[in-house]
Parts: structure tokens; sequence; C-alpha cells
């Protein structure tokens, strides 16, 4: 099935906003940033945090979409996967939305390895799956009876499909958490976030089950 330019553009969308959101999300790790440079003293070791934020959740999302990029059951069962990966998510919104307690182990995590924290936590967060049902939204395509050659020439379209969502996702949230990290550090302060951030979980949780809802009916529909 060939995706319309509105579809395709709104799936692209997708990915930049929910990128956007991410970053925004303390949970990613923004408030870690600021916390290295006022630690430090310079907003360079800022910097360095929001790059190894940054380079962890790229990982966290190749981690969660590069399998799905390398099956080839998804040309034959597309619609399938679509709907297990839509159920998967909601799931995962719903667990958060009952469970509201932050995974401890990423309290274990030293400071100075924010790039494994990073990747940690995208993945505690279930962010990578909220990915997964607007990946294979993009990654549609009907083979026909064009044979494995021609499989195998999707797959590897799928893989490197899978290459920019991530890159285009990560740089979304890079900007979004990087842009408010610079805000709080030179000129908000910490008063200001501790006085006017509000939590985000319950909307976090909440918009996994939205995305996995979404998922479900446009693998329903044909979208």
């Amino acid at each position: 099935m060939e995706l319309d330019a509105t579809t395709l553009t709104a799936l692209w969308g997708a990915v930049i906003l929910s990128g956007v959101y991410h970053g925004v999300n303390p949970g990613m790790g923004w408030p870690l940033a600021v916390s290295a440079g006022l630690m430090e003293g310079r907003h360079r070791a800022m910097g360095h945090a929001i790059v190894a934020l940054a380079i962890g959740h790229l990982l966290a999302m190749l981690a969660i979409l590069l399998p799905f990029s390398m099956m080839t059951v998804l040309i034959d069962w597309e619609t399938e996967l679509r709907l297990g990966a839509g159920a998967l998510v909601a799931t995962m919104g719903l667990y958060l939305l009952v469970n509201r307690r932050h995974p401890r182990f990423l309290a274990r995590v030293a400071p100075s390895r924010l790039v494994l924290w990073s990747f940690l936590a995208a993945m505690a967060h279930g962010a990578g799956l909220m990915l997964v049902p607007i990946y294979l939204g993009i990654c549609q395509a009907d083979l026909g009876d064009a044979g494995h050659e021609a499989a195998r020439d999707l797959m590897g379209q799928n893989v490197a499909s899978a290459f920019v969502v991530a890159f285009a996702h990560t740089l979304a949230m890079t900007l979004a958490g990087g842009a408010i990290a610079v805000a709080i550090y030179f000129y908000f302060g910490l008063k200001f976030l501790s006085r006017s951030w509000f939590n985000l979980d319950v909307v976090w949780a909440c918009s996994l089950i939205l995305v996995g809802a979404v998922g479900i009916y446009l693998a329903l529909h044909g979208h």
C-alpha cells in the first residue's frame, strides 16, 4: 500500500513532535544537564551532558526500531505487527499510569555515565515504543509478487528508515530539551524550575495509550 503525501507528512510530523515531547519531559534528562553545568560552574559541562543524553536516547531508539526493520515477516504480516505494536505501547502506558514509581535502578547509575542513564531511562519509560507504530506506518509497502530480491531491498530501506527516524526524533528531542536547559541555566534559575514546572508522568502515560490506540486504528483502517 502506497502512502499518500498527507499521511506520510503526518507520520514524519509525529516523529518530530514526539521528539519535542520527549525533550520537554524532564524524565528524559535535561535537569541533569542543568545540574552538570551548575556543579562544574561552566556551561560547557552542560553542553557535554546534553550530547551524552542525546547519544543514549538515540541508542535506545535504535535498539527498539532496528529489530522491527530487519523482520522479513513485516512484508506479509504488516497489519498484525502494527496491531501488536499498538497494543504493546498502550499496555506500557496503562502500566505507567498504574505504577507511578520511578525505576529505582536509574538512581544507581553514576552521574558521570549519562549515556547509559539516558539509554536506560528511555527504555524504562517506553520512549522507543512510542515510535514503533509511527515507524511501522512509514514502512508500509506492497510488494505483490516481487520476490525475495525485492524483499531484501525493502529490508534495507526499512533499516535506513529506522536510522533516519531515530536521528530525526533524537535531534528534535535534543533541541527541545537543550533549549529548556539553556533557559533554566542562563536566565530563569532553579527557583523558577521548582516553582513553575509540573509533573508529566500522567501525561506521559496517557500519551503512550493514545499513540497505541491511534496505531491500532490506523492499522485496522489501512493507513
